[in-house]
């Protein structure tokens, strides 16, 4: 939704909480028959608007105004839709060449846009989607994660301190909850939880990468200071679930799908391009657009 249709709405939902209906501007059902898009709800110096325009321009609005009462935004669009129409009489043979163009413009790119979604719409179907993580993982090769937690101090004699008492049977988890200056993870005994490679600092990484579950080392300097690290346990990576990219294989299987209509459309078409000579700096020429 454009900025100027969200600033008349504003305007047209003020105005409807604010003071009561406008007169001679909504029509009155008193019809028993069920309201249709065809409806008329309301007259303009003679030019209809109905109820079929108010439930596409509800359509188009953000969140935020969907959730206000029904009777709210049925007042607040219905005004709009009555100012626009008065706007838009006002403006018979008022129209400037420029207004006309980027008019036709809007409507252009509105009829491609809708057209567009329809093609991607048809084609991110369940079937394509399975199609496309099956092709994207079927030589997935699984890599390692690990499970780790650590103590963080700031001198090396810290850590080679802790490192002894470690060594001496003391509780990993319990001294890490005691003495780690990393707040995060001390309150779970150091815990980090699982990640993969990449995910830390090198230092810290080459570390882990060549332990063995239950290992503690350290002290291993990182630029946040000194480390003494446990690892957990290790295990290998999995293709993620089909919902966690989702998104992704949609945004790629829409873009191919638009791709190829495009292509077809262009294919079964006979298109003259007539640019030559013309210097594009011409496009910043508004003198053009002159009456």
């Amino acid at each position: 939704m454009s900025k100027q249709a969200k600033f008349w709405l504003g305007v047209a939902l003020s105005l409807s909480l604010a003071a009561p209906a406008l007169a001679d501007t909504a029509a009155t059902t008193t019809d028993a028959k069920a309201p249709t898009a065809d409806t008329v709800v309301a007259t303009v110096n003679g030019t209809d608007i109905t109820l079929g325009s108010m439930i596409a321009l509800r359509d188009q609005l953000p969140a935020q105004y969907k959730q206000l009462p029904d009777d709210v935004l049925f007042k607040g669009i219905l005004d709009q839709l009555v100012q626009q129409e008065l706007l838009a009489q006002s403006a018979k043979g008022k129209l400037t060449k420029k207004d006309k163009i980027a008019l036709a413009n809007s409507e252009r790119a509105f009829i491609a846009s809708t057209m567009l979604n329809r093609v991607e719409k048809a084609a991110i179907t369940e079937d394509a989607l399975k199609k496309a993580y099956d092709a994207k993982y079927a030589d997935f090769k699984p890599d390692t994660e690990y499970h780790a937690a650590h103590i963080l101090v700031k001198t090396e004699k810290e850590a080679e301190d802790l490192k002894a008492k470690i060594d001496g049977g003391a509780d990993f988890a319990k001294l890490a909850e005691a003495d780690s200056k990393d707040p995060g993870s001390a309150k779970r005994g150091g815990d980090l939880g699982w990640f993969g490679k990449g995910m830390m600092v090198k230092p810290f990484e080459d570390a882990v990468t060549k332990m063995k579950p239950g290992e503690v080392v350290g002290p291993i300097k990182t630029q946040f200071g000194w480390h003494l690290i446990k690892l957990m346990d290790t295990r290998p990576t999995k293709p993620p679930k089909l919902d966690a990219v989702r998104g992704e294989l949609s945004k790629k299987i829409g873009q191919e799908a638009v791709a190829a209509e495009l292509a077809k459309l262009k294919d079964g078409a006979k298109i003259t391009e007539n640019d030559k000579g013309i210097d594009p700096a011409v496009l910043k020429d508004q003198t053009l657009l002159k009456d």
